[in-house]
């Protein structure tokens, strides 16, 4: 879900960068496939700050226009098998950065993992696919790593 298209360019580059390492990720724009159904695979949802004027703080932290993920998420439970989020928007709107994705880490009880400006810089690309690739070795020990570390 991407009014600019960031976020979308974003998830591209990103599978792209894990192709390479010979790892297939299967993406869902929610947008572009609003109709919700069941996903029986862990899975990491992007989200960029989408809220209603004003600071953040004291006013303009009403979610808009992201309504379609929260119906993919509540649609047969697939919020439980939601490992994390990962928010994205412009630093320049200050506490509303990344702010819807840490409303629905909140709402939905599944992580808040870490965040990306805009489209992302290269450096985002190898940090968040380390992130994923590190989550999804199948050893005891892995584990998400603390964003606030």
């Amino acid at each position: 879900m991407s009014a600019s298209g960031n976020t979308t360019n974003f998830v591209e580059r990103l599978t792209q960068h894990l192709a390479t390492l010979d790892v297939c990720v299967h993406a869902i724009n929610v947008k572009a496939t609003p109709d919700p159904k069941p996903l029986d695979a862990p899975f990491v949802s992007f989200l960029p700050a989408f809220l209603k004027g004003g600071n953040g703080v004291n006013n303009g932290y009403t979610e808009i226009l992201t309504g379609i993920l929260a119906d993919y998420l509540v649609y047969a439970d697939n919020y439980k098998r939601c490992v994390g989020i990962i928010g994205s928007g412009n630093r320049n709107f200050n506490k509303q950065f990344a702010l819807t994705a840490k409303q629905y880490a909140q709402r939905f009880g599944f992580p808040y993992l870490t965040e990306f400006e805009l489209r992302g810089s290269e450096n985002d690309i190898v940090r968040i696919g380390q992130m994923l690739l590190a989550y999804a070795q199948p050893t005891p020990s892995a584990a998400w790593p603390n964003p606030e570390a």
